[in-house]
């Protein structure tokens, strides 16, 4: 017997569709056709549809800065200064140091539309960067974005080849095809390796001996090499041990958990007094200093801020400016030590073990021409206080700044 309730029949060898079956998907076209017109007439009557973006588009008197690893300790930092300049800024960062909760606050600080914007990327993808920067109008670059543990580097050296000098050739290439003239190149005084004669200065040779210093020192090179028949400005700041955080709280040091074996002393000095470790670890007693500790230039995140900015603002085209950004004293690991126990108010266990590969004795900087050129002169220097601010955020942040996402 025919199954009477099949929608495809035969008739004299032919099929056909049920009519009632072809109505109700015509009748879904329609729908369908109905709905993705209303919302084109919504997105038309949109007050923002068709028009581009600000970060597109050059305003006169608002300078657009392009901040890669905006996301990090520093470059958030220097992001958090800069919008309160008024200048318009991008952050590119992939996330792999950097905290998106650092860049939540800055959205929450700045919300009006053209002031700030995050695009995740990796600096990296050559693609991915032109893409930036051919949708975007970026009159100047500070380059932050690195990996910057000198103990990492020794043990993965190839991350670091290509994390700071490929990714700065990526940039600068960028930046030469898209006709972005002004460069502020975030170096380190890991450059000059260990220096026979202190203070450093500017002229002293560069000799790095570990795979960070090194490559940071290609990456000099390139963009000296490249600026040789460029008119491109470029400043280059080689700065000495960071520390310190926002002095109003809004901002602060969170490394991920994983690299704490390779981070900063402040931040290991904070872990051991919260007592997320059990005390701090000093890495080498036996360097020919006074009391057998390494000795280093600490210089607060805030003056070393102002340092980028007075740079963008005295960056000069056709001309390349090179500058230490140091407090010019030194001051040894016990010393920093002692000022966190005082800051922390917490007796800290330290325990004293062998050197750290790549590491050097002493290293302090000859701040002279940054003050005679840039104007620039350290004002955060006392070490206590510097490492007290920190400790505030510390403390209301036990978690950083949350989970990334």
């Amino acid at each position: 017997m025919q199954n009477i309730s099949r929608t495809r029949r035969s008739m004299g060898g032919m099929d056909y569709v049920d009519p009632k079956k072809k109505s109700n998907f015509v009748g879904k076209i329609v729908l369908a056709a109905a709905l993705t017109a209303l919302c084109i007439l919504m997105l038309k009557q949109s007050s923002t549809f068709g028009s581009p973006s600000p970060f597109s588009q050059r305003d006169t008197g608002v300078t657009h800065v392009l901040v890669t690893g905006g996301a990090g300790y520093i470059g958030s930092h220097a992001a958090l200064r800069l919008l309160k300049d008024s200048h318009r800024v991008t952050i590119v960062d992939n996330l792999s140091r950097g905290n998106i909760g650092a860049v939540r606050v800055l959205e929450t600080l700045f919300p009006q539309p053209g002031r700030l914007q995050f695009i995740y990327a990796d600096l990296g993808d050559a693609k991915a960067v032109n893409k930036i920067f051919s949708e975007n109008a970026f009159d100047a670059v500070i380059h932050f974005a690195a990996v910057a543990y000198v103990g990492e580097s020794t043990l993965d050296p190839l991350k670091y080849y290509h994390n700071i000098t490929s990714n700065t050739l990526v940039v600068l290439e960028a930046m030469a095809a898209h006709g972005v003239q002004t460069l502020i190149y975030s170096s380190t005084c890991a450059t000059y390796g260990e220096p026979e004669k202190m203070p450093i200065t500017e002229e002293t040779p560069q000799l790095p001996i570990n795979p960070y210093g090194k490559a940071k020192k290609m990456s000099e090179d390139i963009i000296l090499d490249f600026h040789k028949n460029s008119d491109m400005a470029v400043m280059i700041l080689r700065y000495f041990n960071v520390i310190g955080s926002d002095p109003e709280g809004r901002l602060g040091e969170a490394p991920r958990p994983e690299l704490r074996e390779h981070g900063r002393i402040s931040g290991a000095c904070f872990d051991a007094a919260r007592g997320i470790t059990p005390g701090l670890k000093v890495r080498g007693t036996d360097y020919k200093t006074a009391d057998g500790t390494c000795i280093r230039d600490y210089i607060d995140v805030t003056d070393l801020v102002d340092a980028h900015v007075r740079a963008l603002e005295k960056a000069k085209p056709g001309k390349v400016g090179i500058y230490n950004v140091g407090t010019g004293k030194g001051r040894s690991v016990n010393e920093f030590v002692e000022a966190c126990k005082k800051a922390t108010g917490v007796d800290i266990k330290v325990d004293f073990l062998p050197r750290r590969p790549g590491d050097y004795a002493e290293v302090f900087s000859d701040p002279t021409k940054i003050r005679d050129e840039l104007n620039w002169t350290a004002r955060y220097t006392n070490l206590q206080e510097s490492l007290e601010i920190a400790w505030r955020w510390q403390k209301s942040h036990r978690d950083g700044y949350g989970s990334p996402s």
